[in-house]
């Protein structure tokens, strides 16, 4: 069965989506946070995930920036930000 994860991570200085989070669908957390390495910080360069909020309603998300960025969070992967 898979879950959505959010994942509050820490902040820099310089303007970047992950100043936002970050959404994941993975079977568990670790699914997730491999994901998050492999997919997110291969990219953007890691940071201290703050919180993982498991099963997120996406409904309480940002409605100005992740709602219209993200991708479908019912398959496996990350799905915010956008690949």
């Amino acid at each position: 069965m898979l879950h959505r994860y959010w994942f509050r991570l820490s902040s820099t200085s310089t303007p970047s989506v992950l100043n936002i989070g970050c959404g994941i669908t993975a079977y568990d957390v670790d699914d997730a946070k491999s994901l998050l390495r492999e997919k997110i910080f291969s990219v953007f360069g890691a940071r201290d995930i703050l919180e993982v909020i498991a099963d997120v309603d996406v409904n309480t998300l940002d409605q100005g920036h992740v709602i219209p960025n993200m991708s479908t969070p019912s398959n496996r992967g990350v799905w915010f930000p956008q690949l």
